[in-house]
């Protein structure tokens, strides 16, 4: 029995922070203290097991300093940065869907777009 594509694809990027983590790569995070900072849910251990799965997914790549092991950041692949129509898709999504006045006012909600745009280097 052949598996279904999108069931696949959400075994990798539902699992919990995936999608955060690389949307705070693709805005210049790339250490993991930074990867916390607004997370407060985000324990160290959950963080750790995260960036281990995303790695073996080829998602990102672990660099280490050889002469400083404490200087290690993470980067994304090309499989990683594959993600980037996705997660642009999503804040699309919600920007244009979200009728709760307390999350974006008509005014706010073209700068995301905006932003995400040219952080994402999408056309």
């Amino acid at each position: 029995m052949t598996e279904c594509p999108v069931e696949l694809s959400l075994r990798v990027i539902n699992r919990k922070w995936v999608l955060q983590i690389i949307r705070d790569m693709l805005f210049g995070k790339k250490r993991f203290s930074e990867f916390k900072e607004g997370k407060p849910d985000l324990t160290n251990k959950a963080l750790t097991r995260c960036l281990k799965f995303m790695e073996t997914e080829n998602l990102i790549e672990k660099i280490t300093d050889k002469e400083n092991k404490k200087n290690t950041h993470y980067l994304l692949t090309e499989k990683g940065k594959s993600l980037n129509q996705l997660i642009y898709d999503l804040v699309i999504f919600t920007l244009d869907n979200d009728n709760d006045p307390s999350h974006f006012s008509e005014e706010t909600k073209n700068n995301p777009k905006k932003i995400f745009r040219e952080k994402l280097e999408l056309n």
